[in-house]
């Protein structure tokens, strides 16, 4: 699991008027942090730490050490606001979660052994990802940085799904959870299309002859 602490302060100046103030300034950004049995607390976090951080896959899928006016409390991140046009975070939202209690979050999906693959190596196949993040659930100290999928030894026209996928312990995949309908496809290793046309053209040229 990485490690990821960030400063922020309470936010007692509230209001819309209060958050666009703030971005002027161009040193805080605005936010929240709800859940569990306290009430919602509107903060402002230290901008360089957070725009590096959000630069990372891996923060949107980790537990984060959040210090807010000195006081430590564990989160992870439920949403960001962005601006339509402009490189800018308008507002984040934090989630505060329980060590004894599960959390449900997504988790990038990274594909394995693309170089090493029978059908993209051999069969001239390409590969398809059709997900690139699943929605596990489990204690946050189970929380994985990612899941992996390892397609080394798939061949063309095979498809991987939900259930292909290695799953740390203590970790599920919610969708699973749902019953077989709901084990998605993941990744698939199909004909690449400029070799389906050139076999096309061939049992077109084939059929003319004949």
């Amino acid at each position: 699991m990485s490690d990821f602490t960030l400063n922020a302060s309470v936010r007692n100046d509230l209001g819309k008027g209060a958050s666009r103030r703030l971005r002027r300034a161009n040193e805080q950004v605005p936010a929240i942090i709800y859940g569990g049995e306290k009430e919602p607390q509107p903060i402002s976090i230290e901008k360089p730490a957070f725009y590096k951080a959000i630069e990372e896959e891996v923060f949107f899928s980790s537990i984060i050490n959040l210090v807010v006016d000195g006081k430590s409390e564990q989160v992870v991140v439920r949403d960001l606001q962005r601006h339509p046009f402009k490189q800018l975070v308008t507002h984040a939202d934090f989630m505060r979660v329980d060590a004894t209690h599960e959390i449900t979050l997504n988790v990038p999906l990274h594909v394995v052994g693309e170089e090493q693959c029978v059908g993209i190596k051999d069969q001239d196949g390409e590969l398809h990802v059709l997900a690139n993040e699943v929605l596990v659930s489990c204690l946050p100290k189970d929380l994985p940085d990612y899941l992996e999928i390892d397609i080394s030894a798939a061949e063309v026209g095979t498809t991987l799904h939900l259930s292909d996928l290695s799953l740390p312990a203590g970790v599920i995949l919610v969708d699973l959870t749902h019953g077989e309908d709901h084990d998605n496809a993941v990744v698939n290793i199909a004909k690449s299309k400029v070799r389906a046309a050139t076999d096309e053209d061939e049992e077109g040229s084939e059929a003319g002859e004949e």
